[in-house]
């Protein structure tokens, strides 16, 4: 059985919480899309264990994407599916850069979710140049983590006025930093989605606050497809393709094992037909013998997949990418459902690269 990390929170306006040796933990694993909350003790879930993260789960669960949350720390309820966080109670920014290196190499994130500065606040840790020392941090992420979907937030709003004031000027600077990063580092505005209202203690959120989190969370992650999409399976282990947006799964026809039968997306049961295995060579297997094929080896727009004796040809092999895509390589084209269509049964073909929700493949 997992031991709970435990803490020790002092009785302070800024509600610092000290965090003692944790235990060691084994991580929780689904093959989704794996996912690092990374900050504080409102990413930890103080007053309401788990925090943001349960809702978060419950949300990304319903719209039929598979999460994974990574890192060193466990808490929550049942109902919160991954207890995985790395949430520190009463650490500041350095504290988290200075282990931020060792974190990202043992559970190797998709996709961080960073809410963080809350104690450099409370503190009065040097804030001036928090906004420095947040931007040190994010360079320590993308160049340990090459590829992550980096989510910053503008932290949430305090009752107390002059650590509201300093939280103020802090976020401030954050667009400005974001905006220097890249394309992979997103500006997430935390501070508006609470009020006051919404503070358990003037400095943690309540329920309500926590569950406002998360949906500005979830919209986030859903702005930016590729960052709920693992760049795909491990080799060698059989999994199953589902596209999100259908909640459905690429599926041999009629669990046929005939070359030439149709790829469809069904109902996902996990069964044989659904079992595709990535291989070193970029071949998606199935039954063993055979590939995910485009059929004739054809290249342009809207030509049917199959599956087919693997015969090593590169109208048998596919690219994950980041964006969610999977790329035929032959002919340059992305895995697509017919039409943009969702239903049982709609044909998988290829077509130019877009990035749509019908291009959008996960792993369950």
């Amino acid at each position: 059985m997992r031991r709970l990390t435990s803490t020790l929170c002092a009785a302070t306006l800024a509600a610092a919480c000290v965090l003692l040796a944790p235990a060691p933990a084994y991580a929780e694993t689904n093959g989704g899309v794996r996912i690092m909350p990374l900050g504080d003790s409102i990413t930890d879930g103080f007053n309401v264990p788990g925090g943001y993260r349960i809702n978060l789960w419950q949300q990304l669960a319903s719209g039929g994407y598979t999460a994974d949350f990574v890192g060193s720390g466990f808490n929550g309820p049942a109902n919160l599916g991954d207890h995985d966080h790395e949430g520190h109670s009463g650490w500041r920014i350095d504290q988290i850069d200075a282990n931020i290196v060792t974190w990202l190499r043992n559970t190797n994130p998709h996709t961080v979710l960073l809410h963080i500065g809350t104690n450099d606040v409370n503190q009065n840790f040097d804030v001036a140049n928090a906004p420095a020392r947040l931007s040190a941090l994010i360079d320590h992420v993308l160049a340990n983590a090459p590829g992550v979907e980096l989510f910053v937030a503008q932290i949430t709003p305090e009752s107390n006025a002059t650590q509201e004031a300093r939280v103020q000027a802090y976020n401030a600077a954050l667009p400005a930093i974001v905006a220097s990063k890249g394309t992979r580092v997103h500006l997430v505005d935390m501070h508006s989605a609470l009020t006051t209202a919404d503070l358990a203690d003037g400095v943690h959120p309540n329920a309500t606050g926590y569950n406002k989190m998360a949906a500005v969370w979830y919209n986030a992650l859903r702005s930016v497809p590729g960052s709920l999409v693992p760049s795909g399976p491990a080799i060698g282990t059989p999994a199953a393709l589902v596209n999100p947006n259908s909640g459905r799964c690429l599926d041999v026809s009629g669990a046929s094992t005939t070359a030439g039968s149709a790829a469809i997306i069904w109902d996902c049961h996990g069964r044989a037909n659904q079992q595709w295995t990535r291989t070193a060579a970029g071949e998606l297997r199935i039954y063993g013998t055979s590939c995910l094929d485009v059929s004739g080896g054809g290249t342009a727009n809207n030509t049917n997949v199959i599956i087919w004796p693997c015969h090593g040809g590169n109208n048998q092999k596919w690219t994950f990418r980041l964006n969610g895509t999977v790329l035929g390589n032959a002919a340059n084209r992305c895995l697509n459902l017919a039409g943009g269509a969702s239903a049982n049964g709609t044909r998988v073909q290829i077509f130019d690269c877009n990035a749509t929700a019908a291009q959008q493949w996960g792993v369950r």
